[in-house]
């Protein structure tokens, strides 16, 4: 059964820099796109960042642009979201997605705060 597992969330100061995974299992991530979209509390989803394929090319909103990066590990199959300057107004559950399949993980909460 193919599913997607986010990690990696938590509390950071402003500033600050985590890094969320979303693992694969059942499912070649790198035959796919790969979405990271975020949703905070009372709005409504907004999307984030895209990985193509194998890692062939990467989009990013413009809330993120310049801070967040994307990125593939096809041995562990696994994407990443790399966040630095984090600011309060990321805040928000964090998802992956692969929309070809439907899948969606549960999510894991990124709080930034000081």
């Amino acid at each position: 059964q193919a599913q997607l597992v986010e990690s990696g969330g938590g509390l950071v100061q402003p500033g600050g820099s985590l890094r969320l995974s979303c693992a694969a299992s059942g499912i070649p991530l790198r035959t796919y796109y790969i979405n990271w979209f975020r949703q905070a509390l009372g709005k409504g989803p907004e999307w984030v960042s895209e990985i193509k394929s194998g890692g062939q090319g990467v989009r990013y909103s413009d809330s993120v642009k310049g801070r967040f990066t994307i990125s593939s590990d096809n041995v562990k199959n696994t994407v990443y979201l790399q966040m630095n300057s984090l600011k309060p107004e990321d805040t928000a559950v964090y998802y992956c997605s692969l929309p070809a399949m439907g899948l969606r993980g549960q999510g894991t909460q990124v709080t930034v705060s000081s």
